[in-house]
């Protein structure tokens, strides 16, 4: 026997008519090649198929007291459990219009009586080898789904580690801290969900964007890694020469995000924002922001989000040459900025919302020992010679 017949033996046919010697008959001709379960009604049949395991093949008789065959054909092509399960019907009705019915009911084939032994064991053989090979191609799909699943679930990760590691690195040279990341983050995503079915920013904040702005957000100034220590670190204004060197963060950040992107040599979406973000997020609503002066609706609107995330947090930090702004006084000067440094509509959202900001940023305030962390990089610069 090869393995395929014998693969085939271990399938389950239920015969269902309501004749006895029909059943026996059935049970008879099958029973040597599979297992054989028998209904002699069709509630019973459908009973039968409440439980597990299903039938591999359903013989159906279709004039039967009750529920006719075709009626328990509709009923399992109606039940996602039972809709794959091929059906045979076996009937005296040998009109055409019978087949063609029992057909476009989703029945397999359409067997008249009297049976002839033979050509029924072939063709339910038949049905059933289909059914095997219908069963494989559906479990290999199924793992091909799950290992793209997966596959995307690591390059998801690769991508996140990747932005962390970045970030980390930029913090590691600047006096603010990772929880800033994490609340400038937590900050750009609570924008874009409540501006989500804003007129202005409905074709642009769809569900996938939100996830690459959040994943995108923490590069936001990664271009910082290339300013000088004794500009980044210094804890007083900048002198106007300094400034210009601080404000070229911007153009770093997007270069060193482009770099990285030719390095892969394909386009990548959460890149792409990143960049947008680490150019343009420092663009003021006026056009009197750097690096380009862009104004109003040339900014793109991921940087006009980040803008109000970044200068939220910056007002409310404290660091260790300045105390942190009371929530307040900082939402004040998000509304002073209001058409001028920020987007109207996004300051209005976040104005409306502020509440729900001050969450945010508790939930993910400095510990003492990042301000510890600042000082001692403050103290390295003030030793420096």
């Amino acid at each position: 026997m090869s393995p395929k017949q014998s693969h085939l033996n271990a399938s389950t046919v239920l015969v269902v008519d309501d004749t006895p010697d029909n059943l026996m008959l059935m049970a008879d001709l099958l029973k040597d090649r599979y297992r054989v379960k028998a209904a002699n009604s069709g509630e019973k049949a459908l009973r039968i198929l409440q439980s597990d395991p299903l039938p591999d093949l359903i013989l159906l008789d279709i004039m039967m007291p009750g529920l006719s065959g075709y009626e328990v054909a509709e009923r399992l092509q109606g039940d996602e459990r039972t809709q794959r399960i091929p059906i045979v019907f076996l009937t005296a009705m040998a009109a055409t219009q019978d087949e063609i019915h029992g057909l476009e009911l989703g029945a397999a084939d359409y067997i008249t009586k009297p049976i002839n032994p033979p050509i029924l064991l072939a063709r339910v053989e038949t049905q059933l080898k289909v059914k095997a090979a219908a069963d494989f191609l559906l479990d290999q799909n199924d793992y091909l789904e799950q290992e793209v699943q997966r596959r995307t679930r690591e390059v998801m990760a690769i991508q996140d580690v990747t932005i962390h590691a970045m970030a980390s690195l930029a913090e590691t040279r600047d006096n603010e801290t990772g929880n800033h990341i994490r609340r400038t983050q937590n900050y750009v995503k609570l924008l874009a969900e409540l501006l989500r079915e804003h007129p202005r920013f409905r074709h642009f904040l769809d569900e996938a964007t939100i996830k690459l702005l959040f994943k995108s957000a923490p590069l936001h100034d990664i271009g910082k890694i290339g300013i000088p220590d004794h500009i980044l670190l210094k804890p007083g204004r900048f002198t106007p020469e300094e400034f210009e060197i601080m404000k070229t963060h911007t153009t770093l950040g997007r270069d060193a995000i482009q770099h990285a992107e030719d390095q892969l040599g394909v386009s990548v979406d959460f890149l792409r924002l990143a960049k947008e973000i680490a150019y343009s997020h420092q663009e003021k609503w006026d056009g009197s922001g750097y690096p380009q002066g862009l104004a109003a609706d040339n900014i793109p609107i991921s940087a006009r989000l980040m803008a109000v995330a970044d200068v939220y947090d910056a007002l409310i930090s404290r660091r260790v040459y300045k105390p942190g702004m009371p929530h307040e006084q900082a939402v004040e000067i998000i509304r002073d900025g209001r058409g001028s440094h920020f987007d109207p509509d996004i300051c209005d959202v976040f104005l409306a919302n502020a509440e729900h900001f001050r969450e945010i940023a508790v939930r993910f305030a400095d510990t003492d020992k990042e301000m510890a962390k600042q000082l001692a990089a403050l103290e390295q610069i003030v030793q420096a010679p």
